[in-house]
């Protein structure tokens, strides 16, 4: 409906962050998947194991997300592309 007047509408959904995971600690039930200031919180131990389930083997960067979301916002290249959801998560959704 937006698009008609020249809105585009996207959605970027980053991997979960470390503020998240800090709720669970089992990373079989639950994942973080973007580095942020809460990386010293979080054992090496659970680090690596949580970098093995993503398809990538690491964890993402904030500025990977944040380029995501500057290249919809300012990329002549986006205009075009509306209504989608756009995962920056290492791959994880489609390994699951």
């Amino acid at each position: 409906e937006f698009a008609a007047r020249g809105v585009s509408v996207n959605c970027v959904c980053p991997g979960t962050s470390r503020n998240e995971c800090l709720l669970f600690t089992d990373p079989q039930i639950f994942g973080c998947f973007i580095e942020s200031d809460m990386t010293a919180e979080l054992s090496d131990d659970y680090l690596a194991s949580m970098s093995e389930m993503i398809p990538l083997k690491r964890l993402g960067k904030p500025d990977e997300v944040a380029g995501m979301v500057r290249f919809l916002a300012l990329d002549p290249a986006a205009n075009y592309i509306t209504g989608h959801c756009f995962n920056v998560d290492g791959g994880i959704a489609i390994g699951c």
